[in-house]
This record gives C-alpha cells, structure tokens and sequence, in this order.
C-alpha cells in the first residue's frame, strides 16, 4: 500500500464532501479542510476534535494558542512533531468552535477509521473527550469510559486490524490555555507516548 497516495486520495474526498453539513461555511469563509500532518509511518497518531479558526485558514493541525501548548509538549518530552501524525475527527471548523455534532463525527469519522488503517499506530493519544469517547467505541472501549478527568494518563489496550494498539486519554492541549497548572498534568500524561514511539 502506499501510504502517501491513499492520505491524498482521503484529502481530495474531503475537499469535494458536498454531502457534510459543514461544506457550505467551509467554501463560504474560504476555509480549508484540516486532514492531518505529520510521517504516514509514525508510531504516534494524535487525534484531535475538530479544527479552529487558524487551523482551518492554514489547513493545518493545532497551528493556534493550543498548538503552541502541543509543541511545548512536544519539546518537554523529546517528542519529534514530525515524526508524529496529528489529525482530528472532523475534519472542517464548525462554526462558533462549537463541539462537533453526532452527525458530524459520523461523516467524518469514516475518513479517520482509513487514516488509522494507512498509518498503523502503535499508539493513539486522543486530545479531549469527543476524540476519546468516538477512539474508544471504535476499538470495543465502550465499557471503560469514563469522564476524561478520571481516564486521562490512562492507557487502554485494544486489537486493531494490524495487530495489538494502546489508546492513552489525554486532556485537549488547550485545558492549560485555561489553567496553567494542567500543563504539569499534561506532561506527565505525554510522557506515556514516548514510550510506545520508538
């Protein structure tokens, strides 16, 4: 399979999804779609909710003020962002940055069960509850979810098509736009990625 054509393939359907609710606010503020970054072949895939307002003016993921906590940690557990792939649920801004809707995240969690089946993680760090809750009932999790102030640092492990995959909740980067204190907590928590990358 080659990985760097299939991601473009998701890109290029993503691009003509007419069909999303969020096609239209997409075309009409000149928005782009924010499909994902980072090597095809990373053992770390981090998945996000959906993108904001800098994210879907760049196409890129976590380019904003919570991006920024993302390459602090990054930088404070020797993490090369490059080396992993970060992408999202939903893959275009809803308006508002309101939460992304059930209908939402079904559209566009179909794009993300391919993304995960090109890339193979070893490891899936998920970026707040909706990432959690949407990761853990795609690989049989339902059962032990819990409120992300319980789970995050957790490690779940699951079978994907390929072979074994854990899933560690993470709280969304931008918890420490708020607090400054859950940085501490959200270090530690990123730590546990470092393990399964290598």
């Amino acid at each position: 399979m080659n990985r760097v054509r299939e991601l473009k393939k998701i890109k290029d359907e993503i691009l003509a999804l007419s069909t999303s609710p969020l096609y239209k606010y997409r075309v009409k503020n000149n928005y782009l779609p924010v499909v994902g970054e980072g090597s095809c072949y990373s053992q770390i895939m981090l998945i996000g909710e959906a993108p904001g307002k800098n994210e879907a003016l760049t196409g890129l993921p976590f380019c904003g003020a919570a991006g920024r906590v993302l390459d602090q940690l990054f930088v404070s557990t020797g993490i090369n962002r490059k080396e992993v792939y970060i992408t999202s649920i939903v893959k275009d801004r809803p308006p508002q940055n309101r939460d992304p809707s059930p209908k939402e995240i079904r559209i566009y969690g179909e794009f993300l069960d391919r993304q995960i089946e090109i890339i193979r993680p070893k490891v899936i760090g998920t970026l707040g509850r909706h990432a959690m809750s949407y990761v853990m009932k795609k690989f049989g999790l339902d059962t032990q979810l819990e409120p992300i102030g319980k789970a995050h640092g957790k490690i779940y492990s699951a079978q994907a098509s390929y072979g074994p995959i854990h899933i560690v909740a993470l709280y969304h980067p931008s918890v420490a736009l708020y607090s400054r204190k859950q940085i501490t907590v959200l270090n530690q928590d990123f730590k546990i990625l470092k393990k399964y990358g290598k």
